[in-house]
């Protein structure tokens, strides 16, 4: 059975650009780029953590990281007030590497 996959956002603030572009390359990998600095990402428990472990050796004591998981009923609402086609709902059925 496959794993439950929950929807993030991935928001960074890297002051190095070294380890930014890093980082950058690393969450393009996981998800799309909806900002600057704001990654979304359909994620399982499993290549949550496996993200956290690969950023964390990326990052340095002053870097920020912040992981939001939204539920599916804040997913699904999305679309009702924002602009149309920015956000689509649905879930990635594959990860590019």
């Amino acid at each position: 059975m496959a794993e439950t996959k929950n929807c993030y956002l991935i928001c960074y603030d890297i002051r190095d650009q070294k380890r930014w572009r890093k980082a950058y390359n690393l969450l393009q990998g996981y998800g799309e780029r909806i900002q600057y600095s704001i990654f979304r990402s359909w994620l399982s428990m499993r290549s949550r953590e496996k993200l956290r472990w690969e950023l964390e050796k990326i990052l340095a004591p002053e870097d920020s990281l912040l992981l939001i998981r939204l539920s599916h009923q804040c997913v699904a609402g999305i679309p009702a007030y924002n602009r149309p086609g920015v956000w689509s709902s649905q879930e990635e059925v594959y990860r590019i590497v």
